[in-house]
């Protein structure tokens, strides 16, 4: 939860959310609007989500743009980015990677420029090498992310690093979430991530819902409201030029999450074990988010599943209306 001291000191303020459309964008614009920021979204997406809020409809990798977007902010939160399975973003490296580099690089230099009083970056958990537990000490940078894509969030992240050697900029934060989900979640069913891919075919009454891999690989899996509340107190504290983790710290298998479906959802199940079932485990270590910034994740996954269910049942076709940078790909 984020105090009422701390939620004050957005009153009135110009806020700018890029990717404020998105899973965790929505939930971080709803808390600033609750707060009394005056704020404009950045989206490619055709939605609007919060009624308080401004909508701009507006191509981050147009540097002038972002330019003139970002003029006269207090604080640039930026979120915006690709989200695809893995598949996709396997086989489409350069449709995720190039503009994901050239949004970050534009938002980030426009904020610069524009002298934003403070700024928040999402990156990924992606932008790791791929281990069993992710701690932020044990980072190198000349390591390979677990994934292409964690190249253009990671070239962002040395972006930041870059101004606070040669400018000695300390009002750049950067987070890097976990697996997460929540309502507004992509449920697109050529590119969702496997919460909303579930769920998906549940819908559709696959019998039975035919799984890859054997159940036992290990994700962590986090609440988007948990992560937009990390977001705004990684702002509120700053993370000193360097990342924090946000994740839930908690390892849930395939075969648990499932199971926690179940308890809510009638459906059947098998594993397919001729598939493979992706790194054994994935885990972030929390520890720093709780000290640097006050920061640990709440929602209980059984609590976060429903919630997204429901989203999911009332807004089934959303995903219509948000900007896909794979649709040309796949036509």
């Amino acid at each position: 939860m984020i105090s009422d001291d701390i939620r004050e000191q957005f009153s009135g303020k110009r806020a700018v959310v890029t990717g404020g459309t998105g899973l965790i964008g929505r939930q971080v614009v709803d808390i600033l609007c609750s707060a009394g920021a005056i704020v404009r979204i950045v989206s490619l997406d055709r939605l609007s989500v919060n009624g308080k809020a401004e909508h701009v409809l507006g191509d981050l990798t147009d540097f002038g743009f972002c330019r003139e977007v970002t003029r006269d902010a207090d604080f640039v939160l930026h979120l915006a980015g690709i989200k695809g399975s893995a598949s996709v973003s396997e086989t489409h490296p350069a449709s995720h990677f190039v503009p994901t580099i050239m949004m970050n690089t534009n938002v980030l230099e426009a904020a610069r420029l524009n002298t934003v009083r403070k700024v928040v970056y999402t990156s990924s958990i992606g932008a790791y090498t791929s281990t069993d537990v992710f701690r932020e000490d044990d980072y190198r940078i000349d390591s390979n992310p677990m994934d292409f894509a964690g190249w253009a969030k990671r070239m962002a992240e040395l972006q930041i690093h870059a101004y606070h050697q040669q400018y000695h900029l300390d009002n750049m934060a950067i987070v890097r979430p976990s697996n997460v989900y929540g309502p507004g979640d992509n449920f697109d069913p050529e590119n969702a991530m496997v919460i909303p891919s579930l769920m998906s075919r549940i819908h559709r009454q696959e019998s039975p819902l035919v799984v890859w891999g054997d159940g036992s690989a290990i994700r962590d899996f986090v609440f988007s409201r948990d992560i937009a509340e990390g977001i705004i107190l990684a702002l509120h504290h700053g993370t000193q030029a360097r990342f924090v983790n946000l994740g839930s710290g908690q390892g849930v298998s395939i075969k648990e999450l499932l199971e926690s479906l179940q308890s809510f959802l009638d459906f059947s199940y098998v594993f397919d074990v001729t598939k493979p079932a992706g790194y054994p485990k994935r885990v972030m270590d929390t520890t720093l988010a709780k000290s640097l910034i006050g920061w640990e994740a709440s929602t209980p996954l059984a609590v976060g599943l429903k919630e997204t269910w429901q989203w999911f049942i009332d807004n089934q076709d959303e995903y219509l209306n948000r900007k896909n940078y794979f649709i040309q790909e796949r036509q």
